[in-house]
């Protein structure tokens, strides 16, 4: 297994919208969520706002699987730039990319973040473990 890079990413980004979710019932609530912030950037087309979706849902059920609760979700903006960023209470972890693991066993959620971000990546605070998603906008 390996692990993704570890630098702290966009630190002049802008938080359009942030959740804190216990458990996993609060996953519909933050897709939904998701897609209300993000339909009004250039991310909004439908593909743009399912990989956005899913991401995030495999972001925080990571966190809430492997991690410590609650797991904190943001939305970032840059110019051009969306960010997913999730953060749970767990430092001793580390995400980990499972290459090894066949299709279909579960534990591939990093590699299908990493199929449909733009980037990814993790960092600790002092506090929170944090793993984070880039979403480059579509030029026409």
């Amino acid at each position: 297994m390996t692990s993704p890079p570890a630098p702290v990413p966009h630190p002049a980004a802008t938080e359009l919208r942030r959740w804190s979710l216990d458990s996993v019932g609060g996953l519909r609530l933050l897709r939904a969520g998701l897609r209300e912030a993000a339909v009004r950037t250039p991310l909004g087309s439908e593909d743009g706002l399912d990989r956005l979706a899913v991401v995030a849902t495999e972001l925080a059920t990571n966190a809430l699987r492997h991690g410590r609760a609650p797991a904190l979700v943001r939305l970032l903006q840059e110019p051009g730039v969306l960010i997913i960023d999730v953060a749970d209470h767990d430092l001793a972890g580390e995400p980990l990319f499972d290459q090894q693991r066949p299709v279909g066993l579960g534990g591939l959620g990093l590699r299908l973040v990493r199929t449909f971000a733009n980037d990814l990546g993790w960092y600790r605070t002092v506090r929170t473990k944090h793993i984070w998603a880039r979403f480059d906008f579509v030029r026409d």
